[in-house]
Order: structure tokens, then sequence, then C-alpha cells
């Protein structure tokens, strides 16, 4: 059985696995960005100076990138207060995260490093091993050239080839290069056609030099585009199509897409009600997988109030996640019912709006009889205030005490002032959330936060998370 001392552990792991999940240092509709950074820096400094191995681990669960990237940091930044076996065990978490983190997130990591005078021979062998297993580092030398040439004098690496060495420090003293990706750079100086043959981001700016009108522009670069770089620029025009470019849109992942559709206007959504619908429902069906139709009765309550709008860093980003999990819940359940705050039935047309009367949806829910109610809120209950909580705790103490009904609650907000995200009840498991496409793997996670298993078990969980992100692909790694 577990000490008291485990059991505080667990809950000090589990509100840090909440911060990671839900932070990433910006404003947020209830505290600004000061507040989230000192919150989240504080939770880090206390993570690494009690649970060192604990705070590796959670490398291992589906954190964000930018929490990612700090705990990598906070690592190598305090070889000295590792054992050996602690820092083995460390390089391998921290290679296989690297081999998942977009490029443009390492090469800002290594730079980090290099600002802070981080140079020991742990954090130069794991830049190496990371540059050399690049399936393209000429790619990188054209998309990410600062950052390669930084990390290549910081961890005194010498360039895979003499050419690439040249390209890196000194690009236009060749007045010519073999690799058809650096002499396509080379062209694009003088010569407009070139610049097709670039990655959407350097292309970018050899189309402005060349005075290129900008509908031309996307129109004749659009192959090269990747899937997030097609979706942002769709994004970016506000709901209109950019010209020359239409996304995949049945191939987007599921909170990506569930932002993008936010962000079109609600007639937009009507005229394309069918593609949309068909590219969620296509996009849940594949994060469901083998589990398609196995939850049995589920019944999801979906906060749309008018703090699901998020705020000028992360706009209407609470409501996506509650959106895409609305598609996702739909294609796992056998049975599924839908309660949005608002009252709406209408899931596509969603919009941040009102009050946020959680209390009264979860007694609507609750009715339904579900073997599994899922509750996607930030935790703010105001209509009234605290109806939710008592709600959850009669329904958990008096009425099911044994627990037929699974509850758990997903926050995709996290409260600085609590250095965790918010809870509605004590009797009733809360796991912060990021993306749609985790809420299976947080579920199981949220267990441990009903407090029936302990240090021990969760452990034993992160340990197997670990082994497998260790020994294979990584579920959230993507194609470049």
């Amino acid at each position: 059985m577990d000490s008291y001392g485990d059991l505080v552990a667990a809950d000090d792991v589990l509100l840090f696995v909440n911060a990671a999940i839900t932070s990433t240092g910006q404003r947020e509709f209830h505290s600004d960005a000061d507040e989230q950074r000192l919150s989240l820096d504080f939770l880090h400094a206390y993570m690494l100076g009690n649970y060192r191995d604990l705070y590796a681990g959670v490398l291992a669960l589906d954190i964000n990138d930018h929490n990612a990237a700090l705990i990598i940091r906070r690592l190598l930044e305090t070889p000295g207060e590792a054992t050996v076996e602690q820092r083995r065990n460390e390089g391998r978490l921290i290679a296989a995260r690297l081999a998942v983190l977009p490029p443009q997130r390492v090469y800002a990591l290594f730079d980090a490093l290099r600002r802070a005078g981080v140079n020991n021979r742990r954090t130069r062998a794991i830049m190496r091993d990371w540059l050399s297993g690049r399936r393209d580092l000429a790619f990188d030398a054209v998309k990410y050239r600062s950052g390669l040439k930084r990390a290549l004098r910081h961890a005194h690496l010498a360039p895979a080839t003499e050419e690439l060495g040249t390209f890196v420090f000194a690009p236009t003293t060749r007045p010519h290069y073999a690799t058809p990706l650096l002499e396509a750079w080379r062209r694009a100086h003088y010569e407009q056609a070139a610049l097709y043959e670039l990655p959407y981001t350097a292309a970018e700016g050899f189309a402005a030099r060349h005075g290129i009108p900008r509908d031309v522009f996307l129109e004749r670069i659009a192959p090269r585009m990747t899937r997030l770089e097609t979706l942002r620029l769709q994004e970016s025009a506000h709901g209109r199509r950019a010209a020359g470019v239409a996304a995949d849109l049945a191939a987007m992942p599921l909170t990506r897409l569930a932002t993008y559709v936010l962000s079109l206007p609600v007639e937009d959504r009507r005229r394309r009600r069918t593609e949309l619908t068909g590219a969620l429902e296509a996009a849940a069906g594949r994060v469901a997988g083998a589990h398609r139709g196995s939850w049995g009765r589920v019944t999801a309550v979906l906060d749309d109030s008018f703090s699901a709008s998020g705020s000028v860093h992360k706009r209407r980003r609470p409501l996506a996640v509650a959106l895409a999990c609305h598609h996702l819940l739909a294609a796992l359940a056998g049975d599924y019912t839908a309660l949005w705050t608002s009252g709406r039935t209408d899931a596509l047309l969603t919009r941040p709006y009102g009050p946020t009367p959680l209390g009264r949806r979860l007694l609507d829910a609750l009715d339904t009889a579900p073997s599994r109610l899922v509750i996607v809120s930030d935790g703010w209950d105001n209509a009234p205030p605290g109806l939710a909580a008592e709600v959850l705790r009669i329904w958990r103490t008096r009425l099911d005490p044994d627990r037929r009904t699974s509850i758990v609650h997903l926050n995709p907000v996290y409260d600085a002032a609590d250095f965790d995200v918010r809870r509605l009840s004590p009797t009733v498991p809360t796991a912060g959330i990021r993306d749609a496409e985790d809420l299976p793997a947080l579920v199981e996670l949220a267990q441990f936060a009903e407090g029936r298993t302990g240090l021990s078990e969760l452990a034993a969980y992160m340990d197997a998370r670990a082994a497998r992100m260790t020994t294979g692909r990584h579920p959230q790694e993507e194609a470049r």
C-alpha cells in the first residue's frame, strides 16, 4: 500500500501533468501571460527538485510541445544533480521526444541552451544524434538555416558534407551546388521559377523579393506546402479560401480541423455543412480506430459558454477542443448524447456565448443513464455557481456510490492561480486536455486522479508509456 508521502507525490505529478498538457505560458481567458509563465515555471522547478525521475517520465505522456521543450532544457541544464542511471534514462526519453517535436521547436530549444551556456558532453551528444537522424539536412539548411548554423557551432559539430557546410556558413560564395534543393535556393535569387522548388516558408521571401503577386505565388507553391501550412493559410484568410490553396480537410488532424471550422463564419459553415461534417467525422474515425463504437452509452456535457472563446493567443481553442471531443466521443460510443451548455443542438454552428450552467446540464446528462459521462469544460460553473459540484457530490455519495456511471472531467484551460486545471468536484477526476486526439489516453490517466490508485500504479503506467515511446513510433509523430 502506498504511504501518505507516495499519495502526495502522485497528486503532485498529476497536477504537473495537467499543467504540462494545457498551459503554454500564454494568456488565457481568466489569467494573463505573466501569471501563466510564473505558475508554470514554479511547477517545473518544484518537480525537477523533488521528483526528477517522474519529471523526466512526463516526457512520455501527451503533454504539449512547449512543456516538453522546457523539461528537456531543465534536465540538460542540471546534469550534476542526476545519477549515472538517471542520465541514461533521461537520455533515452529526451532522444525519443526530440524525434517527434517539430524541427523548429527543436532548433529553438538548442538555441535556448546555447544562450544559457549549456554545453556539457551530454547536451552535445544529444544535439549530434538528433541532427544525424534528420532525414534531409539539406531541407533543414534551407528552411532552418540560422538554427542549424547555431546548433552546429554550439555542439562543435562538422557539417555532414563540405557542400552543406558551405551552404550553412557562407551560402552565396559557391557558384553551384550539386544538391538540387541547395542549388534551387541559389538560383531563386535571380530566377523566379526556381523558388517553386523550395519549401513554402523559404519561397515566400523570394516571392516578395521578386514582386510576385500573392495569389499567383500561392497557386504555384501549393504543391510544396505541408498540410498544416495549408490549413494555417486558410485559417488566416478568416474563412475565405486562399486563392489556389485548397486543403484536404479530411486528412487534417481532428483538433486542428475543429479550429479551422470555428474560424469560418456561420453562413459558410451552413453552406459547407456536408463537407465540414464529413471531414470532422472522418478525422474522428481515424482517431477512434479499432475502438470505434466500443464505449457503450456515452453522454457528453460540452462547454460553449463565452469563456470558451479563449484569448488573443488561443482564439476559440477551448471551444475547438470541445467540438473535436464531441465528434470523437460520437465515434467511440455505441449510443451517444451531446449536451452543450448553451442548449444548442447543432454542433457545427456552435459559438462561444453566454454563462456556464454546468450543473443544469449535468442533471440532464445523468437523466440519460449513461455508462460513461464526459465533461469538457474550463470548470467555471457560474449559472448558478457551485451547482455542478453539488450535483456531482450527491450523485457520487448517495445515488451512485458503486460508480456504475464512470465520470471524468476534461479541462482544456490551465488555471495559473491554482497551479492546476480548475476542478468541478473532488469526487470526480479531472485531467487537462489540449488535443481531442489524446482523449482516450487521458480518460485512462484520470483514474489516478480519483485517489483509488497511488504512486506505484502511476509510476508503472508512466514506465509503460516511456517503454512504448522509446522502442517505437510515438503517437504524436506526424509527417514533416
